[in-house]
């Protein structure tokens, strides 16, 4: 229902209401057809089980959990219980997280709690806004928040901060009059209210029109119930797994077949693919997965950046759009006086002022003081005040000598205010407003004067500024009659004052890091396109001919493949509702792009929430906008996201370092069991051989992998494109390689001991597997630069696991107690020696290959 089209009488004819409003009967009729005033989670019945359901329906888990049970039934109860156990530990850490993570809705709920003036039965209660229904009249001052959507009967120099949910940084003011457009944005609506914007100043009365889940506020609350989206991480651990789990089965059914096939024992045979299925699976995937990225959460919170979500913090590496919103992310959300222009023969006034221009900006507001003894109001009018403070205009010293004894309130067929004062001279009229409005009024006459005034607003104007004209007046009484027609007639122009929410510090350098990292920026704000293009062009988000920059009106009148088309193109979009930013975010992703929002908003919610990463503010931002996000400013600093973008793609290149050394080892332990029985030789390990491998010989040098520092030149990368797979960039090659060199390597030294040693074959082979893996890992903590060049010592807790997980080996080798365990024997010194010789051979190979690609082609280069 366009209410805002509306008169008063058919609102309240449509509403089957008057303004004297509903009795209890009625009302408590409506309530039963509307229901409550009040947000309702359509998920929340279901939402602990769903959140626990998803810990265990990722695809590898799936296949974790298989290979654990038939463990179990062929061999060994340990290696199922160890399985089993990460699996475990893996989801309580992913629900302790997603479940305080699951709380927007609540946020909102929250946020629209109030409680409200309504007549019931012709006598002004109050009563729990929940209670409100369509139809009902409620009274409004200032400091009250909006309890429903309404539309006003009355008001009185009423003015509404709606920027948390419409973006717009100026308080709007409110009037009666009708409007026809149809399409007009939440913020154009000057005829209605929303619930849980709050009034700032003024009075009114207003028709509740829409309340509960019909509210705007409740159309945001339904766009966040939407499912999260996947993360680029997911999605490919999820294509990782299946593709893996694809080639371990076929693998296994090759070797089943071939064996049963060559006459071998059935049991043998199955156990032997059992084997081979452990070897290949890497069980602690994906609780280190877990923990590098806790651990990359912990560092980002010294960056002043809070995550919410796990899995967001290697996002930041894939994205390649930054949909920002501009109040109070880009710009700091505080009008600030940025020129004074003073007409100079006007702004001196025998007996009361030699500056009546920084006078008339103390005196003309309605700004007043708290409790606190700071100053409160209406943006503007702050501002206003706030640059006269500067100038010693002090509005408290200045009210005592020049009292206020009338006023006429601001209108928007006048577009001014005035305030009268009492003076020793006589009844000082200060008229504030739009420059335009005041000249008409003014006993200016020289028009070359009046055309250089309106040249600069009209500069000002189209660089984003909100410019407000002073000009006054000196009667001698005060008029009987106090009419517009009368008091703002003959003015004497003083000059004007321009204002705009200034860019944050930092944000024009942190835009340009962007772009240069591959990201391109794009501005949606609430906020009218001429602001909105003045900023984004200062910012050096608009830099070329071909960035556009539409309206949401104009974004409204585009079908979806019109959109399509225009999407990667438009770098600012002004004047949109909510669901608008939700259509850009959605559009982008469809694009095949991966896009983070930002935002602090009540209207920035669905889109934090259904971007690929969302990021609110810590400071001013919301509630509703921080639990919808996936991080969290907490300096509410825009630069911080370069900062936090290099620590994403940091993290996401660890993790597939990560990634690469235990498919790597797992690829050796696969060769070893696949090339084994071709070659003659017996099974090299056994099945405790391998879980000690991918739990602990993967594990702790692994998890150190997550300490490493970036790559050179790391933000001078182009994001990783979102079709790339985990294996794309030489990754699957080198797995393949690698891993063959080291079960050829492993299979060599077995031979050599069934050949020339003391029955040590099965240990000297498992040992050559766990330190050439030892090995792998400091040959990979580079993709191109050598360990020499990075330094032994760079990585402390390297160095540390390095240690840790051979002291471990040198245990079992060496401990009479787990040589039973693990089925091993104490190693001679020359036996040690060659097994440790053998090993290094895998950190040579991959030394000279990244010597060969990287180090040499970039020497000939230079």
């Amino acid at each position: 229902m366009n209410w805002h089209k509306l008169s008063s009488s058919e609102v309240a004819e449509e509403l089957k209401s008057n303004t004297e409003g509903l009795t209890s009967e009625e009302a408590q009729v409506r309530l039963v057809k509307f229901g409550n005033n009040e947000l309702i989670d359509s998920r929340s019945k279901y939402k602990i089980w769903r959140i626990l359901w998803n810990q265990f329906s990722d695809f590898m888990i799936i296949i974790l959990i298989i290979a654990a049970i038939i463990s179990g039934f062929a061999s060994d109860l340990s290696d199922t219980i160890i399985i089993l156990s990460i699996i475990f530990i893996n989801a309580l850490v992913g629900f302790i997280q997603e479940y305080r993570a699951e709380k927007a809705l609540e946020s909102l709920k929250s946020m629209a709690r109030s409680r409200a003036h309504v007549f019931r039965n012709k006598q002004l209660v109050k009563i729990d806004s929940s209670e409100l229904v369509p139809g009902d009249v409620i009274t409004l001052i200032s400091g009250d928040i909006i309890p429903a959507d309404i539309r006003f009967i009355s008001t009185y120099s009423l003015k509404v901060d709606e920027s948390a949910l419409t973006g717009e940084s100026q308080n709007i003011e409110k009037n009666i009059t009708e409007l026809k457009e149809s399409n007009l944005a939440i913020g154009d609506r000057t005829n209605m209210s929303f619930k849980g914007t709050f009034v700032t100043s003024g009075r009114g009365t207003a028709y509740v029109v829409e309340t509960g889940m019909n509210t705007e506020l409740g159309h945001i609350a339904k766009l966040i119930q939407k499912n999260e989206q996947v993360t680029p991480l997911q999605k490919r651990l999820n294509s990782f797994g299946k593709t893996l789990s694809i080639i371990i089965l076929a693998i296994c059914v090759f070797i089943f077949l071939s064996g049963w096939l060559r006459g071998e024992s059935l049991m043998e045979m199955l156990l032997l693919s059992i084997s081979l299925a452990v070897a290949a699976i890497p069980e602690a995937l994906p609780a280190l997965v877990t923990i590098s990225l806790a651990m990359g959460a912990k560092k980002l919170v010294k960056q002043q950046v809070l995550v919410r979500k796990l899995h967001a913090v290697e996002t930041l590496g894939s994205v390649n759009f930054i949909c920002t919103d501009k109040t109070g992310t880009l710009t700091v959300n505080k009008m600030t006086v940025e020129k004074v222009f003073e007409i100079e023969d006007s702004k001196i006034l025998p007996g009361i002022s030699d500056n009546l221009m920084l006078m008339a900006m103390a005196l003309s507001n309605d700004v007043s003081k708290n409790e606190k003894g700071n100053w409160i109001g209406e943006s503007t009018e702050l501002s206003l005040l706030n640059f006269a403070l500067t100038k010693n205009q002090n509005k408290h010293d200045l009210e005592k000598v020049f009292p206020r004894i009338a006023e006429i309130p601001f209108d928007t067929n006048r577009k001014c205010m005035s305030t009268l004062h009492q003076t020793d001279e006589g009844i000082l009229v200060i008229s504030k407003g739009a420059v335009e409005m005041l000249l008409k009024t003014s006993l200016l006459s020289n028009n070359s004067e009046i055309d250089n005034l309106e040249k600069q607003v009209n500069d000002l104007s189209e660089a984003g500024h909100r410019v407000l004209g002073f000009a006054y007046k000196l009667l001698k009484e005060l008029p009987q009659e106090i009419t517009p027609e009368y008091v703002e007639s003959s003015l004497t122009m003083l000059g004007f004052a321009a204002m705009i929410d200034p860019p944050r510090e930092d944000v024009k350098e942190a835009i340009s890091q962007c772009k240069e990292a591959g990201i391109t920026p794009v501005m949606i704000t609430g906020d009218h396109k001429l602001t909105a293009t003045a900023i984004a062009k200062d910012l050096g988000i608009i830099n070329y001919k071909d960035d556009l920059v539409i309206s949401g009106a104009e974004l409204a009148e585009l079908d979806d493949e019109q959109f399509d088309e225009l999407v990667e193109k438009v770098k600012v979009y002004a004047r949109v509702d909510p669901e608008q930013k939700l259509k850009i975010v959605n559009a982008l992703q469809s694009k095949g792009n991966f896009v983070a929002m930002t935002g602090d908003g009540v209207n920035d919610a669905p889109a934090l929430k259904n971007a690929d990463i969302g990021i609110a503010m810590g400071i001013n931002g919301t509630e509703v906008s921080k639990e919808a996000a996936h991080m969290i400013l907490l300096d509410d600093n825009f630069s911080s996201i370069v900062k936090a973008i290099q620590h994403g793609r940091q993290i996401f290149d660890n993790i597939l370092k990560f990634i690469k050394y235990i498919m790597t080892g797992n690829s050796g332990e696969i060769w070893c069991i696949v090339l084994a029985p071709f070659l003659g030789l017996p099974i090299p390990l056994l099945p405790i051989h391998i879980l000690w491998i991918n739990l602990v010989t993967d594990g702790l040098p692994g998890l150190a992998l997550a300490s490493e520092a970036a790559e050179p030149n790391i933000m001078k990368h182009q994001p990783r494109k979102p079709s790339d797979s985990i294996f794309a960039g030489n990754m699957g090659w080198h797995i393949l390689w690698v891993g063959l060199l080291i079960g050829l390597v492993t299979l060599s030294i077995q031979a050599w001991a069934i050949k020339y040693g003391n029955g040590n074959e099965l240990t000297m082979a498992f040992s050559v597997l766990c330190f050439s893996q030892l090995g792998h890992v400091l040959a990979i903590r580079s993709n191109k630069r050598s360990l020499f060049k990075i330094g032994l010592f760079s990585n402390k807790g390297m160095l540390f696991a390095i240690s840790l997980t051979i002291l471990l080996q040198m245990m079992i080798i060496y401990m009479p107690a787990l040589n039973k365990i693990f089925k091993t024997q104490a190693l001679s010194l020359k036996e040690l020696a060659l097994t440790l010789a053998a090993s290094s051979i895998i950190f040579l190979a991959v030394e000279l290959d990244k010597y060969i690609r990287y180090e040499k082609n970039s020497r000939i280069q230079s």
